[in-house]
Parts: structure tokens; sequence; C-alpha cells
């Protein structure tokens, strides 16, 4: 089933719900409180280093491993921080050190995530991985309602949670601030660009197994759409940030077998990035990470961390 017509059906039965209800949003960003999406449909959040609960760290072979949480958004999310024991280059762990913001995918948990985040951490690089909200799980039409209600999607408080655990990161004695990254899987890999589009300050993205919804091509097709339902699925589709990235490198990594979200979505949502970005294709017979693409990780990595 290719994504890319799923949304664009959405947003036709969607749109034609809205015009026949007569929902209207207030255009007016201060109405929205701490949150705002622009006219052309662009998320925006005013980030507070969040409050959070770390326990004490536990053995997990080369690296050390802690629970976090954390208030987000009228929510508390729960969160894994792993840290290696030695740097790069094999030297001792202090205020040196990368961090990765790891977004699972829909219905992956933050244990299941463990092996990429091993991986990371055999290579030097920290990071802290999250229970998403329902578990990464999404609900487009029930965000889309409450947007056109004036109250905060889910979707837009899951963007949130990612961009509060890089504050997380940043706030660790071992990890360079300067030195973040998101990475996620899936729907992870989409919360993953638009938080990286968000955190200016954030070195790039590495984007594993998923794609953008198509919203400008489905809206262009369909024409006549109202202008609040465009607004809303332009600012969850990561395709509406991507030129947000640059000059900070986006990597995207898909399996040519993948029968969850075709390569060739992937392959499109890519072709409408700027520069810095790459492609990498590898043949798991799995939907997500696999150890076929550690060589890319371990390649692309370091100009993202480069301080």
């Amino acid at each position: 089933m290719q994504e890319r017509r799923a949304g664009k059906g959405i947003l036709l039965i969607a749109g034609i719900i809205a015009l026949i209800l007569g929902w209207h949003f207030l255009s007016d960003s201060s109405s929205a409180g701490k949150w705002t999406v622009s006219e052309d449909g662009v998320l925006n959040y005013a980030i507070s280093p969040p409050q959070y609960n770390l326990s004490p760290p536990r053995d997990d072979g080369s690296s050390t491993l802690s629970a976090v949480s954390f208030q987000s958004r009228g929510a508390n999310i729960a969160a894994l921080l792993r840290i290696p024991r030695s740097g790069l280059n094999g030297d001792k762990v202090k205020r040196s050190i990368p961090g990765v913001v790891l977004l699972p995918g829909a219905t992956v948990s933050k244990e299941r995530e463990q092996n990429l985040a091993r991986y990371l951490a055999d290579g030097g690089y920290a990071s802290i991985t999250l229970d998403q909200r329902n578990l990464g799980g999404i609900d487009p039409k029930a965000d889309l309602v409450m947007f056109l209600k004036n109250e905060e999607p889910t979707e837009h408080k899951m963007v949130y949670d990612a961009l509060a655990a890089g504050q997380i990161l940043r706030s660790q004695p071992e990890i360079d601030p300067a030195r973040i990254i998101y990475a996620g899987e899936s729907n992870g890999g989409r919360f993953a660009i638009i938080a990286c589009a968000l955190d200016s300050s954030a070195g790039g993205v590495l984007a594993i197994s998923t794609c953008g919804y198509g919203t400008d091509a489905a809206v262009a097709s369909a024409g006549g759409l109202d202008k609040n339902l465009v607004r809303f699925y332009r600012s969850i589709d990561p395709e509406t940030y991507l030129n947000r990235i640059a000059p900070r490198p986006l990597v995207m990594i898909h399996s040519r077998n993948d029968t969850i979200i075709a390569y060739q979505l992937a392959e499109q949502t890519f072709a409408l990035a700027e520069q810095p970005k790459r492609f990498h294709a590898v043949d798991c017979s799995v939907h997500g990470y696999c150890s076929q693409m550690n060589e890319a990780i371990k390649e692309e990595l370091p100009s993202m961390a480069a301080s």
C-alpha cells in the first residue's frame, strides 16, 4: 500500500468534511498559545529545557543505561539514555561526545530500539530513545479535528517531545551540546526530520525507512481545499520542512525490499530535499533498521556530529 496515495485520499475526504461542517481555524497565531503554525503550514515551538528525572546508570556492555522521565505538553514521556564509555577515538568520555535523539517507528518501544542505540554507542554516540505517544502511532483525522478547533494536535506534541529530548541530551555533562543529531525510523523518521528543521542548533538528521506524505502534490491535483486543512497537513508532512534542514545534512536509508513504505516513495521525498543530502539503498528483508545499514550510518554520522 502506498502511503502517499493514502495521504491524498485522507486530504480529499477530510477536505469535504471540513467544508461541509464549516470548520475554521483562527489565523491569528497568538490564539494558539505556545505553538503556532504559519500560513504556509510550518510548525513552530518555543522550547524550554524540561524538568526530568534520571535513574542511576547501570552497566550495559560498552555503555551505561539510565531511565529518563520528563513532562512534555501534558504527558509524562519515558525514555532511555545511553552513554558510551569511550569517545569516538577511544578517549575517556568528558563533555565531548555527540548525542542522538532516537525516535522509534509506530508500535516500537524504546527497549526494542536499543539494537540501534547500542550500535551508536559502540561508535561513540550517546542517545536518548523515546517511548513516543501512542508508541509512535498517529491519527491524522483526529488531529485535524483538534487543529480546526484550535486545539494542539497530538502529532505536534510528538515533535515537541523530540525537541525536549534534545534539550535533555544537551544538559548531560558528557555530551557536547553543539553536537546533537536527530534520527528515526518510519514514523519516527518523519518526526526526526521536522524536529531537526525546528532545532537550528542540531547537526543534521538520519531518516531510516521513511518518506513524506506528498501533501503539496495532493493539494495541487485536488484543488479548492480549505486553506486551514492544507495548513494542518503541511504541518505534519516532513516534506514541508526539507528546505529548513540545509545547510545541515539530511541522510536517508531505505531498503529496496521495504513492503511498508515503498522504496520509490522514499526516493520521491529525497528528491525534494536540498543539498547536502545522501541516500543509501540496502537490501534488508524488514522494514526499519537492519545491520546492513551500519556502514552507511558509520559513514554519515561524523559529518553531522562535527562541532
